[in-house]
């Protein structure tokens, strides 16, 4: 009994984690689905969100912090969108090209993003301050839990649920999943493909900014975080399977509670556990827990 009180409040943050993962990996690969190319510049848009909220959580606007955090939550993921139009614009010449080019594109943009960042806020670690209402921590069944962890879980929950219904319960997330599974088709049906485009990628970048909002207070915030982002987003994607949403969900859970645990345990192991994890799942069926055919084998 006392080993699963112990081991508990670890589970607890791997789920946490999980959930987080997941939302970021959504973002990742709704584009890897329409676009046809796996977007480096992910991590980037994840950090350049947190640096967003930084800057509208730290404005003097006569109001209190609950108010700016709010403006900031709705206002940094459209900042980080309208970058991800940007991208998506200059993306435009690689299409129908050999694959490493918008590979090499995307990872240039990550690196102009990333030093964009450190001209603008420097390079040493921020904090995005919080509500009162969020810090600190509470009493749950006789162990103490962080009470921003319970907040940024229940937020991603939500808005992995807003996007499920999204996809699958309006004409636009029908078209979505129309251009993951058949771009060619999608045109034919007199769908504009370059605006689905350029909204996807914006949708994209802007789950990559919320999701940089809502860890920024766990993780911290400095230019480079986004390679700790994008690294288990593309893990989690193959994981559960390129193209399914729930996959993505399921196997960001199993990644943050494998992390979580191996990393109360050993420490030093709980990076390396999740790649493990990947090998061992992989050799065991090749495309993920809910892996599917999808455009990447055409």
């Amino acid at each position: 009994m006392t080993a699963l009180a112990n081991l508990t409040p670890h589970l607890l943050n791997g789920v946490s984690l999980g959930l987080m993962f997941a939302l970021i990996a959504l973002g990742f690969m709704l584009i890897v689905g329409v676009m046809e190319v796996i977007n480096l510049a992910h991590g980037s848009l994840f950090a350049l969100g947190a640096y967003f909220a930084i800057f509208i959580v730290g404005l003097n606007l006569g109001v209190g912090i609950e108010a700016r955090y709010a403006l900031a939550f709705f206002l940094a993921p459209l900042g980080v969108a309208l970058v991800g139009m940007v991208l998506e614009v200059a993306m435009r010449r690689t299409y129908g090209r050999d694959p490493l080019y918008g590979l090499l594109l995307t990872f240039g943009a990550a690196l102009v993003i990333e030093e964009l960042i450190r001209l603008v806020w420097g390079s040493t670690e921020k904090q995005l301050p919080l509500p009162p209402d969020l810090s600190g921590a509470m009493l749950i069944g006789g162990f103490i839990y962080s009470k921003y962890r319970l907040y940024a879980s229940g937020a991603a929950v939500v808005l992995i649920l807003l996007l499920y219904l999204f996809l699958e319960k309006t004409p636009y997330g029908a078209m979505i999943k129309a251009g993951a599974h058949d771009s060619e088709m999608v045109r034919a049906l007199g769908i504009n493909l370059t605006r689905l485009r350029l909204f996807v990628f914006a949708l994209g970048a802007a789950l990559a900014g919320l999701a940089g909002i809502v860890l920024a207070p766990i993780w911290g915030v400095r230019p480079h975080v986004g390679v700790d982002a994008v690294v288990p987003a593309f893990l989690i994607i193959v994981l559960g399977g390129v193209g399914s949403f729930w996959g993505a969900v399921v196997a960001g859970v199993l990644v943050g509670i494998v992390v979580a645990v191996t990393g109360a345990y050993a420490s030093e192991w709980s990076l390396l556990s999740m790649y493990l994890l990947l090998i061992a799942l992989v050799t065991w069926r090749a495309r993920g827990l809910f892996g599917k055919k999808t455009v990447l084998e055409n």
